[in-house]
């Protein structure tokens, strides 16, 4: 892989626990740097030992707010496959964050519900650091393609890639097929951007991430023109 130019940062680790270190200690740098610091937080398998490893280290986060990026649509907090339950349980809980900006899946208004969730991040002056993962289909949070730079905080319909990739968290409960996700609009609009990828399945998707057109068709391409560091696994690179 060639390494990309510009903004982008890319660290290569040699395994996934040096990914999770190196991932940590950025994060970790962030906040100690603006205590009051606003997190995009992404959930998914990926990011679990970075957050471990934040845990371990007990970094002071009472004045942090973690934003959720990304909810089920109609799924309430105490449903097992609420991500906004994962988030908790794996990182606002156990690193004692202070505040939380979440979205109201529950709202029988989700254009509303988006509309309020992205005008509270405003509010907030912003995001600080995006910490996100990488989808198999190159999407960013539940922004499935196409979905271009402007494209905002929005209710959407999964992708079968989506439906595929998030089956095995859920087993044998169903994916919800609607979701709600922070847009490219702010992600892209965060003072610093956190790309966690690992495993050698993410190496096709981070190749064209990095080194291919942007476009909507795979709009982590877009991440091209932010302050983004990758940290990244010798398997995926």
């Amino acid at each position: 892989m060639t390494p990309p130019s510009g903004r982008v940062n890319l660290l290569v680790c040699d395994t996934p626990q040096a990914v999770a270190e190196r991932a940590a200690s950025l994060i970790e740098r962030q906040v100690r740097a603006k205590p009051d610091s606003s997190l995009l937080v992404a959930t998914g398998n990926t990011p679990m030992p970075t957050y471990a490893e934040l845990a371990r280290r007990k970094p002071k986060m009472s004045e942090v707010c973690a934003i959720q990026l990304d909810e089920y649509l109609g799924v309430s907090e105490h449903d097992p496959r609420s991500l906004y339950g994962w988030m908790e349980r794996s990182f606002t809980r156990p690193l004692g964050v202070g505040r939380v900006l979440r979205f109201d899946a529950m709202s029988a208004r989700p254009d509303a519900a988006c509309a309020e969730h992205a005008a509270g991040i405003r509010t907030l002056g912003g995001i600080d650091l995006a910490i996100l993962g990488l989808g198999p289909n190159g999407h960013l949070g539940f922004n499935e393609p196409p979905s271009d730079a402007s494209a905002p905080t929005r209710p959407v319909v999964l992708s079968a890639a989506s439906l595929l990739s998030n089956a095995p968290y859920w087993a044998p409960l169903a994916v919800p097929r609607q979701a709600l996700t922070v847009g490219m609009d702010l992600i892209l609009a965060a003072r610093a951007c956190l790309l966690i990828v690992t495993g050698e399945h993410k190496r096709e998707v981070l190749g064209r991430m990095l080194e291919g057109p942007r476009t909507p068709q795979l709009p982590a391409s877009y991440l091209q023109d932010a302050p983004l560091t990758v940290v990244a696994d010798r398997a995926a690179c």
